[in-house]
């Protein structure tokens, strides 16, 4: 364990016992949802977790020090906080060493997973290949992460905001097994399907776990996909949700909004746009991916 890092009481007799650990981030708290839906969100996705048979590890940074597993006092500290930094790969040590409070996206919450001994992780959507690359060439260090440290990574495919075909072909050169769980076709955040064909598919938690164990196991290191279709009951219409995200994306370049504040600002806007149907939309899928992940570890532990 590295010395930078604080496990909480619940991980920590986890890790004791042998029982399975997920992985959360702490970013979709403090930058990717409101107050008070933030923390009631990030509450339900623990207790999602602990009812599938595993234990939550929310990560995130406070006061410099790494914490894996989260007190209910500073699950609301970052729900309610106005200068929590956004963690990347590269901002970890800047944190570590200025002794800041930061939210982990998803790079910084695989690295510190993986660091700990945690190699499942539920999240929404990960970061990708920003739409008009040639304009600004923004792609996500989740990218990178996931072709370098071994954590799988259970979401709801990438961020509709994003162009999702350059992602899977980012993801395929980087090598990253992209899965979709009981569905041919690549889930799009808000919706069920993207329109792109997922290269695997698999339809049980025992066959992910199985999977994963042959691929760490053999020597491929190295993140993993695990898209999982948001719930139909609450998934947007693609044809719907695409008017917001480009009237959404409009007004970013119209304000010259650029780099990380990019997608804080899109996910904000398209809730506004769809009046709350995005975010309705958003918890129930992360609460999914949690429960699903939660069944991975539970399979992987046995």
């Amino acid at each position: 364990m590295s010395e930078f890092i604080d496990l909480s009481p619940e991980v920590a007799e986890a890790f004791a016992s042998g029982a399975p650990v997920v992985a959360l981030e702490s970013t979709i708290i403090s930058h990717g949802m409101p107050y008070p839906q933030n923390l009631e969100t990030a509450q339900a996705v623990e207790q999602d977790i602990r009812d599938n048979g595993a234990v939550p590890a929310t990560i995130a940074v406070i006061g410099g020090r790494c914490k894996v597993g989260l007190s209910p006092e500073e699950l609301e500290y970052f729900a309610k906080g106005s200068n929590i930094l956004k963690l990347s790969r590269r901002d970890i040590p800047y944190a570590i060493a200025k002794k800041c409070d930061g939210a982990t996206t998803v790079s910084a919450t695989m690295i510190l997973a993986e660091k700990a001994g945690i190699s499942i992780f539920a999240t929404g959507g990960i970061g990708g290949v920003h739409r008009d690359l040639a304009a600004n060439y923004d792609v996500s260090a989740d990218l990178t992460e996931l072709g370098q440290t071994s954590v799988a990574v259970v979401c709801a495919g990438a961020k509709a905001i994003l162009d999702i075909p350059m992602t899977l072909e980012h993801l395929e050169t980087l090598g990253v097994p992209v899965i979709a769980y009981g569905t041919d076709d690549f889930p799009a955040f808000y919706t069920v399907k993207s329109g792109q064909k997922a290269p695997l598919r698999l339809d049980s938690p025992e066959q992910i776990a199985a999977f994963l164990t042959a691929k760490w196991d053999f020597g491929l290191e190295g993140g993993v996909i695990i898209g999982n279709p948001p719930p139909a009951e609450t998934a947007l219409a693609r044809e719907a949700i695409e008017h917001f995200i480009e009237s959404a994306l409009i007004e970013a370049k119209e304000q010259n909004i650029h780099g990380r504040e990019v997608t804080p600002f899109l996910l904000k806007r398209v809730t506004e746009l769809t009046e709350g149907k995005s975010l309705k939309a958003n918890i129930a899928l992360v609460r999914n991916n949690a429960r699903l992940a939660a069944k991975i570890a539970v399979a992987r532990a046995q």
